[in-house]
């Protein structure tokens, strides 16, 4: 199979090689699937260049990519959850890195993959697992999900790819939103039913205009904030950050999300229903992973990246 791997960390993409490698093994309760469509993550690159060896295991030649979309070609040994000719898609979550989504194919474990909804296209559904799976957690976390209503939530980093997701949950969810973002795209959070603010000095001030009592939650996409969320929290808010470990100096959660079959069929209730709409900002190939790599490095890409290999 056709595939993006690397054989030692770097903190750029010249460790990145595109070639054939073996089939992945098609173990007992595990899928293989070709590969329709990948979402890219923050988490690639930092696997890349080595900042979570000391939390997860890299076993070189690796193949980035935890997201994917596909059609089930094989099935292993007492799978009977799924059949070959199957449209799934799952957040391929392991603990050792190796064989990852930026591939033609992987070997996915089949209690982490869910029937991909017709509501999302190939993309959108590849895109949809991490990024959507860390909203949900980080919103069920602060008490928004599923009862947000009466409730309002402050999102920072509302307009990225988890933040949008987190959004739409929210809102689902009858919470009240109020979403951190450049101006430029306030008009967007608006149609996803967010009050957008500003970054930058003031933030403090422009919140609590909006909310004068404070914000019953906090969620934190972006890193960097949590001198704002505790100037504008309610006494008995709750807060939680999948990127700032000082949150946990704040009081709050720091979390990180896991394969979650039950979530994961969650967030495609909530496309079919037309209440969770996917943004993909822009596909690669798999010789364009590095390119990919590189936009997501940036922290200024509204919406999904994705690879289509």
């Amino acid at each position: 199979m056709r595939a993006i791997s690397f054989s030692h960390y770097a903190t750029d993409n010249s460790s990145l090689e595109l070639g054939d490698l073996p089939n992945p093994k098609v173990g007992p309760g595990t899928l293989l699937v070709e590969v329709k469509a990948a979402g890219v993550n923050p988490v690639d690159w930092k696997v890349l260049a080595g900042y979570l060896d000391g939390l997860i295991d890299t076993v070189f030649p690796a193949v980035p990519g935890w997201d994917v979309a596909g059609v089930v070609r094989a099935v292993g040994p007492d799978t009977p959850e799924f059949a070959v000719g199957d449209e799934v898609m799952s957040y391929a979550r392991k603990e050792v890195v190796r064989g990852g989504t930026f591939a033609e194919l992987v070997a996915v474990p089949a209690e982490a993959a869910v029937r991909k909804p017709d509501s999302l296209s190939w993309e959108q559904a590849g895109a949809l697992p991490l990024a959507g799976l860390s909203a949900l957690k980080t919103l069920q976390n602060i008490g928004i999900d599923p009862e947000g209503q009466g409730k309002t939530v402050l999102i920072h980093g509302a307009a990225g790819g988890v933040g949008s997701l987190a959004v739409q949950i929210a809102v689902a969810a009858g919470a009240r939103v109020i979403g951190t973002a450049s101006e430029r795209n306030h008009d967007y959070l608006r149609s996803l039913g967010a009050e957008p603010v500003s970054y930058g000095e003031g933030l403090v001030e422009r919140v609590r205009a909006l909310a004068p009592e404070g914000v019953d939650a906090s969620a934190d996409f972006v890193g960097g904030v949590e001198t704002v969320t505790t100037a504008v929290l309610a006494e008995g808010g709750r807060h939680a950050s999948i990127v700032d470990g000082s949150v946990l100096e704040h009081g709050g959660a720091l979390l990180w999300a896991r394969s979650d079959a039950k979530g994961l069929s969650r967030l495609a209730a909530l496309s079919d229903a037309g209440k969770l709409k996917v943004e993909v900002a822009q596909t690669f190939g798999l010789d364009g992973v590095g390119e990919a790599l590189d936009l997501s490095r940036s922290g200024r890409t509204r919406g999904k990246l994705v690879i289509v290999p």
